[in-house]
């Protein structure tokens, strides 16, 4: 997916990644200038990389769901991400598997995105790429987890990730009609 919210998060990975390559590297000069008796008593440096790696990734995550959040805070059409997944699961959430190549996907976007204020306030629709060139991994775990097995298929689910109820086809009319 081309999305600028990919590189602002790949940017701030490396970013971080490089800070914490920085202060690593300060903290090994520091230590290896401590007796034996003081690194007998610290954390062994396998667990000291792997203490700054958890943090990275749980910094990064915090980022990266901001920046979802900044990004969609009156949204209730977007398209997927594990973010937007997590910052909509209080929401009443619809998976919509949508492929570029299909010929009712398309129209069923554009009407999306021309009456996204029809949404329900409570509603995301979250928009998940299906067997077109924009498809990744996670998409088609999605879809395998819902047995969705063609595009404009439509998954509620609930704040656990259960699914409540699936259709297919249809604009914002059938998605009126069908969320529970």
């Amino acid at each position: 997916m081309k999305n600028p919210l990919l590189i602002v998060v790949f940017v701030a990975v490396v970013a971080v990644l490089g800070i914490g390559a920085f202060a690593f590297s300060q903290k090994s000069s520091q230590s290896d200038s401590t007796t034996q008796e003081d690194a007998s008593d610290s954390m062994t440096e396998d667990e000291s990389v792997e203490a700054m790696v958890k943090k990275d990734d749980a910094a990064m995550e915090k980022i990266d769901n901001k920046l979802v959040a900044d990004k969609m805070p009156d949204s209730r059409y977007v398209e997927y991400s594990e973010g937007a997944l997590d910052i909509a699961s209080s929401d009443r959430r619809v998976l919509f598997f949508y492929a570029s190549w299909c010929p009712t996907c398309r129209p069923a976007d554009a009407n999306f995105k021309q009456n996204e204020s029809q949404i329900p306030e409570d509603v995301t629709l979250i928009r998940v790429n299906y067997n077109d060139p924009e498809t990744d991994q996670e998409e088609k775990e999605l879809a395998k987890k819902y047995a969705v097995t063609y595009q404009h298929t439509y998954v509620q689910i609930n704040g656990k990730g259960e699914e409540i109820t699936k259709w297919n086809g249809g604009q914002l009319d059938e998605l009126l009609a069908n969320i529970k």
